[in-house]
């Protein structure tokens, strides 16, 4: 029968349903790579799978050396790499993101080979464990880890009118409970202001905002850019 477990038509169905499980993790979140790309992975890979194994049986009398019936899966395995780094990007911020996303898009062919090779119940579990470990444990890890997991980083530009001042906005932040790291100062509008570029830590549960004012009410502050990392 057409549905019998480990059919094509089976090991096809069970490949798209958890290409899309995949893909609504990654659409849910606005990624480049979403449902559509996920499915499109999951359910070529399958294919390619199952015609690798189905022609080492088919076309092996052909050949006098037996044929690899994974051959073909091999060879899907490199060329999602391919595709996997066209969604990593380098921001403006010098910030590297889509590296999970990337991650997917090779999970998605690794779920659509097992399931081309007919271990979809191992493929299942492959699913919920991806799904998991990427919805769910940095989640509780921000409550058992490192007190590290619970910050954030803002890149901060702060301009003021004098030049002996920036040792005091620095000793400020601490007071804010704030910490600074990848500091550089440079002047600006020759040398008339002083610019103060730094990446600040401080506890993911803080508005931005709260921080903006309250660098805003620093003496001699008269300019400040922020964005999130």
């Amino acid at each position: 029968m057409l549905l019998q477990p480990n059919s094509f038509i089976f090991n096809l169905g069970m490949a798209t349903i958890l290409s899309i499980i995949i893909g609504i993790e990654r659409q849910l979140k606005k990624k480049p790579l979403g449902l559509k790309t996920c499915l499109v992975i999951g359910i070529v890979s399958c294919l390619l799978t199952t015609v690798s194994i189905e022609a080492s049986d088919k076309y092996a009398e052909m050949y006098i050396r037996p044929m690899d019936p994974l051959r073909l899966a091999a060879q899907i395995v490199s060329g999602i790499g391919f595709l996997g780094a066209g969604v990593i990007l380098r921001r403006n911020n010098d910030m590297i993101s889509g590296l999970t996303t990337a991650a997917m898009v090779w999970g998605a062919g690794g779920i659509g080979i097992a399931c081309g090779a007919g271990f979809w119940f191992e493929a299942t579990i492959a699913t919920l464990l991806i799904i998991f470990s990427v919805e769910f444990i940095p989640f509780i890890f921000k409550y058992i880890g490192p007190k590290r997991l619970r910050e954030r980083e803002l890149k901060v530009k702060v301009t003021v009118d004098a030049e002996d001042k920036l040792t005091n906005i620095l000793k400020e932040l601490k007071k804010y409970k704030m910490k600074a790291g990848k500091v550089r100062v440079k002047d600006i509008k020759n040398g008339e202001f002083q610019q103060l570029e730094l990446v600040l830590i401080v506890n993911e549960k803080v508005y931005i905002t709260d921080v903006y004012y309250a660098l805003k009410q620093i003496d001699h502050v008269i300019n400040v850019e922020m964005e999130s990392l």
